[in-house]
């Protein structure tokens, strides 16, 4: 019997770090633009994912799913027409007395809030019109076009709100959640080293004026700063020639169980909902290039993140080539091992100094455009016009490693 507990705890362990997020919300009042920002780095045991765009509720969405997810069922993060967005990180530490059979809801519930909510108080009344148990243990990150953005966490009978926008409740215009819930059960859950970790990279990046959208997608989603160790990865194996270094990434921000990330960021006031700005790494973070896309520009996203069906993305499956390299141990924890030094070498060729390369000029020209476009709205075929650089971009980053 002692052996079967130790072997079902150990199961549930490894699930729940299968499944865990790193998450953070940030006020407009904080960031260079005004705009805020909310991004979910993903983990999960399902590695491919793919965008999708959805016509199916009150409001036009863009989604990222898991590629075996034929109809969308599920979305796991995205924006809708209105300028309201979504994502999430599951919470380990509520409804631990609760023997309902009815949970594991929140891609479904999130797929229902894009159809559906315009603004945060939408989404509150989406809460609380949710019959009980509502099948939900998560902080859901939402942002809205009136420059709202939150988190809250649920459970099964109710949520407690978090804004951004309160100095008492976020003293530097941000917040983070893992996979524990503050008004939860204390001491319980995951992700404490990850939260640590954040919230080092944060508070380092506001003091510094540079919380934007390109460090938290290419600083954060790809840290490989360990903070208990107090040791950033990153910044020690730039200085080592290219070989076999093995590093134990399991309590990194971005690890072998990571499998995407998504970041939006909203509008002001004065600007077109259907502009703010969804950012994605479809594939593993450390390896899949950072692509914006847009509502405004139909239903014809980018082809390398899309696919039709049950089939995966072009840019997941690159990203995925390319991650076997930083894992190449397959046997026994052998996942849990990283060649830090596929990734970052002085020799400059690691896989995220070559990304980074090709993200100077997407940030560049994404930049440029939205300059343009919050002046004068674009038409389809311009929005178009870059997502046709942008899989060229992708085809010619990739084509380097074959």
């Amino acid at each position: 019997m002692k052996h079967l507990i130790t072997t079902l705890m150990a199961v549930l362990i490894a699930y729940s770090a299968s499944t865990a997020c790193t998450t953070a919300i940030v006020s407009g009042k904080y960031t260079a633009n005004g705009r805020p920002i909310i991004w979910k780095l993903r983990d999960t045991e399902t590695f491919e994912n793919k965008l999708r765009y959805f016509s199916d509720g009150k409001y036009d969405y863009i989604g990222l799913i898991n590629s075996n997810d034929a109809i969308g069922e599920q979305v796991w993060g995205g924006s809708n027409a209105a300028g309201f967005a979504i994502m999430n990180s599951a919470s380990f530490n509520v409804n631990l007395d609760d023997t309902t059979s009815f949970k594991d809801q929140e891609g479904y519930f999130m797929k229902e809030a894009l159809q559906k909510c315009a603004t945060l108080k939408d989404f509150e009344t989406l809460i609380r019109k949710r019959p009980s148990p509502k099948g939900l243990a998560a902080h859901f990150g939402v942002l809205d076009a009136q420059g709202g953005v939150a988190f809250y966490e649920v459970n099964n009978y109710g949520f407690t709100k978090f804004d951004a926008n309160d100095p008492a409740q976020a003293p530097n215009g941000y917040l983070i959640r893992t996979n524990y819930s503050f008004t939860g059960k204390k001491d319980v859950g995951y992700g404490f080293i990850r939260y640590q970790t954040a919230q080092d990279l944060f508070y380092q990046a506001e003091a510094m004026g540079q919380l934007n959208a390109q460090t938290i997608l290419q600083q954060f989603s790809r840290c490989l700063k360990h903070s208990v160790l107090d040791t950033d990865y990153r910044k020690t194996y730039s200085t080592i020639p290219k070989g076999q270094h093995f590093i134990n990434s399991g309590d990194l921000i971005t690890r072998h169980g990571s499998s995407s990330a998504i970041l939006i960021e909203g509008v002001t006031k004065d600007e077109s909902p259907d502009l703010s700005t969804i950012w994605s790494m479809v594939g593993f973070p450390n390896t899949c290039l950072s692509i914006p896309v847009w509502l405004k520009g139909g239903n014809n996203l980018p082809s390398t993140l899309v696919a039709d069906g049950a089939e995966n993305c072009q840019l997941n499956v690159l990203s995925l080539q390319l991650k076997k390299r930083c894992y190449p141990i397959e046997r026994s924890s052998g996942y849990k091992y990283l060649n830090v030094s596929e990734l970052i070498n002085s020799d400059g060729n690691g896989i995220i100094q070559q990304l980074e390369g090709t993200e100077a000029s997407i940030f560049s020209v994404t930049e440029q455009m939205l300059s343009k476009w919050h002046k004068s709205s674009p038409a389809s075929k311009d929005i178009q016009e870059i997502y046709t650089l942008m899989d060229n971009l992708v085809l010619k980053t990739y084509h380097f490693y074959k």
